[in-house]
């Protein structure tokens, strides 16, 4: 009797050559692709209504005759006025916006925004520092300490939540502590330096109001490498969505990585805190907007929020500017009315599926 055993070939099977992308994921790039050609069409529409629309009432033709001719009657508010604020906006809108995205990647919480780990806090005690035992009133003052306040608090942060080995919960945890202790400070300077009160106002709150052409100038640089930086990362922060060991067999070094997306995160918030103040909710709401759009890819996903921030930052001005005539709402004002039924709404829906 004998067994008859089945063949067994040593030679490899050969692999095909890879080919192009299946249908499917040509057809949802595609479709992403439109997505995004619109939401720019969209940041065009409003930086054009930024412009047109304000506490004043000017017809459309009157403020095109203010943009072609310095000597116009409607020049100086046009040219002084709404197109710094909405320059401004535009490049903080952006800033905050990749700063959410980044935020909620490398945290892996959907509730995290740039306030989560302490750097929005750290900028805004800083400044507060230096407006009250300085007397700086200006951006180029504002931008250097907005700078070393958070990236103090974002050494700190990185430091308690464990360093090398920290994990994004120990990094949310850091940082929402060390936040709430700077508030602290912020908040307690601001009730003893009553002389100083005044000038912290508008720009704890959050305000466009004061903005100037000079400071869209001297932030763009920092916006945008902080945010060339960010979209650099956009593979490395999507293998690190799949946790550290995959990460690591994939090439991609998780602490590096964490590093280098702090630093961009506390360019582009230094930037538009320094510039605007602290602004809440944008970065928390427009990437969970356009996530049901994009999916998880970050490259995609921080491309959306390039272009989707600056129209709902622009946006929540230009509503404020209507609401109070011949007054206005400030900007962080309104983010912060808009922005808090979303996020209840958002807590709401986690709670619900987590049951």
């Amino acid at each position: 009797m004998s067994l008859t055993h089945p063949q067994r070939s040593d030679r490899k099977r050969p692999v095909a050559p890879p080919g192009p992308a299946p249908a499917g994921e040509r057809s949802h790039n595609g479709a992403r692709a439109a997505g995004l050609a619109c939401a720019f069409v969209l940041l065009v529409l409003v930086c054009l209504l930024s412009v047109v629309v304000g506490a004043r009432h000017l017809p459309p033709l009157v403020v095109w005759h203010g943009l072609l001719d310095s000597a116009s009657d409607s020049a100086t508010v046009v040219r002084e006025m709404r197109l710094p604020r909405t320059l401004l906006g535009l490049l903080a809108g952006t800033a905050l916006g990749i700063a959410g995205g980044v935020m909620q990647a490398i945290t892996r919480n959907p509730l995290a925004d740039p306030g989560v780990l302490g750097i929005n806090a750290g900028a805004s005690a800083s400044v507060v520092t230096a407006i009250s035992a300085l007397g700086v009133t200006t951006f180029d003052g504002y931008v250097w300490f907005a700078f070393l306040g958070a990236a103090v608090v974002s050494a700190l942060v990185y430091v308690v939540g464990g360093g090398s080995g920290a994990t994004p919960a120990r990094l949310a945890l850091a940082g929402t502590a060390i936040g709430a202790a700077v508030y602290s400070y912020v908040n307690a300077v601001q009730l003893l330096d009553t002389a100083s009160l005044d000038r912290m106002r508008f720009w704890t709150v959050g305000s466009l109001a004061a903005a100037q052409t000079d400071t869209a100038v001297k932030m763009a640089p920092f916006v945008a490498l902080g945010g060339i930086t960010a979209l650099a990362l956009a593979s490395s922060l999507n293998a690190l969505a799949l946790g550290d060991d995959m990460a690591r067999a994939l090439g991609v070094a998780p602490a590096t990585t964490r590093a280098v997306a702090m630093a961009a995160v506390t360019l582009l918030c230094g930037a538009a805190t320094a510039a605007c103040g602290p602004i809440v909710f944008v970065g928390l709401a427009v990437p969970h907007m356009v996530r049901a759009v994009t999916g998880p890819d970050l490259r995609w996903l921080l491309a959306y929020c390039t272009v989707l921030a600056p129209v709902l930052f622009l946006g929540a001005d230009v509503l404020g500017r209507i609401l109070a005539r011949p007054a206005e709402i400030q900007v962080g004002v309104m983010t912060a009315l808009l922005g808090g039924p979303f996020f209840l709404a958002l807590v709401r829906r986690n709670r619900t599926v987590g049951a």
